[in-house]
């Protein structure tokens, strides 16, 4: 059995960080994103299922904070923190939907075990972010 090789994380600058998030944000990025995510939909929502469950993001604490935001009597105090609880609720479902993303991208990166990336349909797989090319260094 071969040891297992760590290859460092990459680090990012913010610039690089928010050129990519520029980058990603355009409509036919986000589209095809979109298709490709859909296609795996089922698959992805059982690893982030797993997470959740994993992390006790969902467990008899969650369950005592739905019950306490839909408990109050004032009416607009129980909608403020039911809103409240499902911004909550997303915000952690994105923050653990990326995390996996990007081990994904790790497993499905250069050098990761398995199937070659260059032998994707759509051509070679770079999950790296490419800075905008009509940015200009600082």
């Amino acid at each position: 059995m071969m040891p297992e090789t760590q290859v460092p994380d990459p680090l990012y600058s913010d610039a690089e960080i928010d050129a990519a998030l520029e980058a990603i944000a355009a409509p036919e990025r986000l589209a095809q994103a979109q298709d490709l995510v859909a296609g795996a939909a089922p698959s992805l929502q059982r690893v982030l299922s797993a997470a959740l469950q994993e992390g006790g993001w969902f467990d008899s604490a969650h369950t005592q904070a739905v019950r306490e935001a839909v408990a109050g009597d004032d009416h607009e105090e129980r909608v403020r923190a039911v809103q409240t609880l499902l911004a909550e609720e997303t915000r952690l479902g994105m923050l653990v939907g990326v995390a996996v993303g990007f081990e994904l991208a790790r497993e499905l990166g250069p050098g990761a075990p398995g199937p070659n990336p260059s032998a994707h349909p759509n051509g070679p797989v770079d999950p790296t972010p490419q800075p905008d090319p009509d940015s200009h260094p600082q």
